[in-house]
């Protein structure tokens, strides 16, 4: 028994950690010393020279481990064996954990609110999302690992740097997390041009969950069928819709001046 903090603390550092693969954006965050990077992963298949000689040159730069695996063990680490080319890291995202691991170590209280993804496709906007969302001091955001845009070197700089700030909660389905936040207690509402409640008029005391929807077809009907609330964004002048990132950036800063 002596040895469980340990390992839970072991468990929470390899939980934190984001591994991105591909030779150039691999490159990227390795010459960007603003990226904490713990572990170079190489497949011994590689060829020297070009673009992986530059790649190990900037690992060692940084003091940073360079770890070789066959090419099997190299797509299990990646998850992606078709495009890694033969290259991954492991990034320290110190807030980044399991939905699972968050409820375990955070008191629930009313005041808590989260964000969560519902098939946002571009990393452009999944970066200013996040960044909108670390200013706006939302608890959390629930980013699915089916269907939404990974977290990539596109999304590290569009959300400039943020994204090592913000807390990031991942999932393997966002419909299962839901229903399990519900269970938690939270109230899950979903963004919808079509719904009666203004944003700026729901007063829903307790924790809450807001659902942002696809760039085009907004939030699915699987994930609709759960709502406890649909609201909207009311807007003039015949606008139909709002960047998927302003409209987090207004649900983040309401909900924190509901919250003084």
């Amino acid at each position: 028994m002596s040895d469980r903090p340990d390992y839970q603390r072991k468990k929470a550092f390899f939980d934190s950690l984001l591994t991105i693969y591909g030779r150039k954006p691999v490159l990227e965050v390795l010459l960007d010393p603003t990226v904490p990077v713990f572990r170079l992963h190489l497949a011994d298949s590689n060829k020297p020279g070009g673009i992986i000689a530059e790649i190990e040159a900037a690992a060692r730069a940084r003091a940073i481990d360079i770890l070789r695996h066959d090419k099997q063990a190299l797509s299990r680490i990646s998850r992606n064996g078709r495009e890694d080319q033969g290259v991954a890291a492991d990034l320290q995202l110190p807030r980044y954990r399991s939905l699972t691991q968050w409820l375990e170590e955070t008191s629930l209280h009313a005041g808590l609110r989260l964000l969560a993804l519902d098939r946002v496709t571009n990393p452009q906007n999944l970066g200013m999302l996040i960044r909108s969302a670390c200013a706006g001091g939302v608890d959390g955001v629930l980013i699915p690992r089916q269907g939404c845009a990974p977290l990539s070197p596109l999304v590290i700089k569009a959300s400039a740097g943020t994204l090592f700030r913000c807390p990031l909660l991942r999932c393997d389905e966002l419909a299962p997390a839901l229903r399990t936040l519900q269970d938690r207690g939270f109230t899950v509402a979903t963004l919808s041009s079509h719904a009666e409640q203004s944003l700026f008029d729901w007063r829903m005391p307790g924790a809450r969950v807001y659902v942002l929807g696809n760039e085009t077809d907004g939030v699915s009907a699987a994930v609709s069928a759960l709502a406890d609330q649909q609201i909207r964004i009311p807007m003039a002048n015949g606008v139909e819709s709002l960047n998927v990132a302003v409209t987090a950036a207004l649900i983040a800063y309401y909900g924190a001046a509901q919250n003084r």
